[in-house]
């Protein structure tokens, strides 16, 4: 991202952000530390941080403290999903009970040019977003004329449509 010029659609990502375990916003706080250590990320929006409650997985967890940033980045798509998972590794993620309770949860939701990947590891725009406020509300507070690329959609939209 050279100095002189804001990042391009293509340079930014949209990432949702959770935690439910042990100290949630400091879970948070070091895994944005985390992501940006080696300067190959940089977080240039972060969303108010909102408690919900678990949606899926097993009963009884704790709510969620969940948030949404945008990372401007020259890195790919898949490049940036292993920095978020190495990031989830690092602050305590073990992966052990689908949809279970974690200290930190980094999902990639969307590039800001709309790009769509599938491959094994990596679906784009992130197959279940549009359909969950708790990704949709913070994310329309960062990157509300976002769209979707698979609905055509801004993210303000899916989420009025909730």
């Amino acid at each position: 991202m050279g100095e002189g010029h804001p990042p391009r659609p293509n340079e930014c990502y949209a990432i949702a952000v959770g935690a439910n375990r042990g100290n949630r916003l400091d879970h948070i706080r070091r895994a944005a530390a985390t992501v940006q250590a080696d300067g190959e990320l940089k977080i240039i929006a972060q969303s108010r941080l909102v408690e919900t409650a678990p949606v899926g997985g097993p009963a009884g967890q704790d709510a969620f403290l969940n948030g949404a940033w945008i990372v401007a980045t020259r890195l790919g798509p898949h490049q940036v999903l292993h920095r978020l998972q190495a990031a989830e590794t690092a602050g305590g993620r073990a992966r052990t009970v689908p949809w279970g309770p974690r200290t930190i949860d980094l999902d990639l939701i969307l590039r800001g040019d709309g790009l769509r990947v599938a491959s094994a590891v990596l679906d784009l725009p992130h197959p279940r977003f549009a359909g969950r406020a708790f990704v949709l509300a913070p994310l329309a507070e960062i990157a509300g004329d976002w769209r979707d690329p698979l609905t055509g959609m801004t993210v303000r939209e899916l989420l009025a449509r909730l």
